[in-house]
């Protein structure tokens, strides 16, 4: 059987400041068949990465395909066109990054940014593209699919994101997926319920995928193969049970050896214990707060809140854990207590005193004691300025 998507040879070459190109792939060959889920793992730096983008044939700046053949259906992409490459990318084979944040456009709608792969394409127009997209939506177990195509990323969970770019990618029903390690930044639960629609999509329409993970727990539950790799090098290929239960080479046997077991009470570090009659530093009571705007043709429902009634306290020298399943509303919550989102009603306060709910209504001491730190660096971080400089500034 000729497979779908067969890696021969591949060199991959990047030049650090020194201006001398270096390998960083050395003569990777891979195989995926149709149906087929192969995994890369290895440690961060390995590689998986940049195999994974040559099924696009796609390199990241400052690297550059020196051998090798990457053949699609017997296609070699490295030898097509700029123009064959676009029109392949995203209607045959389709990438979902690992950092949603970076990749979603945060000025169109969730269903458009959807829908326009399928009309860019030219597989659905208007009102039947929209449609698809709020399917893909569902298909994917996000909540209120026609209400979320409606918003925009920053009104979004982190965890949505991703599955959102997952339904962006699975839009023109490729016939091979790439996965950059998508289910990250999801919880527990959540990351089973999008593996099995990533399983279901791929077993229905016979979509193959090379899926990228250090997460050994994940390759478990989707993998057919699994390739390891090491600076650069396949150091063991095999079928998953088989790496699993009975790898050969050392390394395979550390990176499997690196799995921690889930922490357990007796292991926690804090031994924090209340004190009668203590004062909360911050309170929150009875807050309430959407992403939805009343405008004079739509009214806000409960069913649209974010958060429904929210009452906590945190005291000195405690820190308060908020758990939760994707979209449950934890961030929103600590964007409404940093002032970054409004709350339809109630109050937060800060040493007794009410917050206003906008942060550019607070005092700059009122913003010095209440720090937010975002999910993802890389879009919190201004690229032009020096790190030195960005810790600088609110000094």
């Amino acid at each position: 059987m000729t497979p779908l998507l067969r890696i021969e040879d591949l060199i991959v070459e990047g030049r650090p400041p020194s201006g001398i190109w270096i390998e960083t792939v050395h003569q990777c060959s891979l195989d995926v068949n149709a149906g087929e889920v192969v995994a890369l793992i290895g440690e961060s730096g390995a590689g998986k990465t940049t195999v994974a983008l040559a099924g696009l044939g796609y390199t990241r700046p400052g690297t550059r395909f020196k051998n090798g053949r990457v053949l699609l259906e017997g296609r070699d992409i490295l030898t097509m066109t700029p123009r064959e490459r676009r029109d392949m990318r995203g209607k045959e084979v389709a990438y979902v990054a690992q950092s949603a944040q970076a990749s979603l456009n945060p000025a169109i709608a969730i269903g458009d940014q959807i829908a326009e792969a399928l009309t860019l394409h030219k597989l659905a127009e208007g009102a039947e593209a929209k449609k698809r997209a709020i399917e893909l939506l569902d298909l994917l177990d996000l909540p209120h699919p026609e209400i979320l195509a409606r918003r925009y990323p920053h009104q979004t969970s982190g965890g949505q994101q991703q599955r959102i770019m997952m339904a962006m990618a699975m839009a023109c029903r490729p016939k091979l997926l790439v996965l950059d390690e998508p289910t990250t930044a999801l919880d527990v639960t959540t990351q089973i319920e999008v593996l099995k629609a990533i399983k279901d999509v791929i077993r229905e329409l016979g979509t193959s995928a090379i899926y990228v993970s250090h997460d050994l727990s994940v390759v478990a539950q989707l993998a057919d193969r699994i390739l390891v790799m090491n600076q650069g090098d396949v150091v063991e290929e095999g079928l998953t049970d088989d790496i699993l239960n009975n790898s050969k080479q050392e390394y395979t046997r550390t990176l499997l050896g690196a799995v921690k077991p889930k922490p357990t009470r007796e292991t926690a570090l804090s031994q924090w214990n209340p004190v009668a009659g203590q004062t909360p530093i911050m309170s929150v009571r009875g807050v309430d707060s959407t992403y939805e705007r009343q405008t004079l043709f739509h009214s806000i429902e409960r069913e649209d809140y974010v958060l429904h009634d929210i009452d906590l306290e945190i005291f000195p020298r405690e820190v308060l854990a908020v758990v939760g399943e994707s979209g449950s509303g934890k961030s929103t919550l600590a964007r409404v207590m940093a002032g970054l989102q409004p709350a339809l009603k109630g109050e937060v306060t800060l040493d007794g005193e009410v917050l206003p709910g906008h942060s550019r209504r607070r005092t700059k001491d009122q913003l010095r004691r209440i720090q937010i730190i975002f999910q993802s660096p890389d879009q919190s971080l201004n690229p032009e300025k020096r790190v030195d400089d960005a810790i600088g500034r609110p000094l």
